[in-house]
């Protein structure tokens, strides 16, 4: 075990933890934050996704050791009330069905826009690339991410 300086969601979380704890259950199990979801465990679904210093990563397959120091953000913490431009836009194309994938496939999108606020077709294909969704609603995810990047750009 060993103590960790985690700051999620813009606050400041000391842990003792063993070091090859994944991100993923420290999120879940230690701090509560389950909107972030599990999938497949080997970083190849998407369900985990999280900010990493602005960047989509799979936390699955992160140690906490390699996430200490490091800025995290986890869904709860892209937005107080909602209102993010990605998830108004998700509710405006009826994007989720059973739901499941939809905090990471939001975190992945949300990552892409920070970077490029106005992205290509296969910018998005390529940014998504990775991001299952059992579901199917792949043209509405796209179609989400355009009307966000709209509202961003406006």
């Amino acid at each position: 075990m060993a103590e960790f300086s985690l700051t999620i969601n813009g606050k400041k979380q000391s842990l003792d933890l063993d070091p090859d704890t994944p991100l993923l259950w420290v999120l879940r199990d230690h701090l509560k934050l389950v909107g972030t979801k599990y999938g497949c465990g080997i970083a190849q679904c998407g369900a985990c996704t999280v900010h990493f210093n602005g960047s989509a990563v799979r936390s699955c397959q992160l140690p906490v050791s390699s996430a200490a120091g490091n800025e995290i953000t986890t869904i709860e913490g892209l937005s107080e009330n909602g209102d993010h431009p990605v998830q108004k836009a998700w509710l405006e194309h009826d994007v989720p069905q059973c739901g499941y994938c939809q905090a990471g496939q939001i975190m992945s999108a949300s990552a892409l826009l920070n970077r490029n606020p106005n992205p290509s077709d296969s910018e998005i294909e390529n940014a998504m690339n990775g991001n299952i969704c059992r579901c199917g609603t792949y043209t509405r995810i796209k179609a989400a991410i355009k009307t966000a990047s709209d509202s961003q750009l406006a």
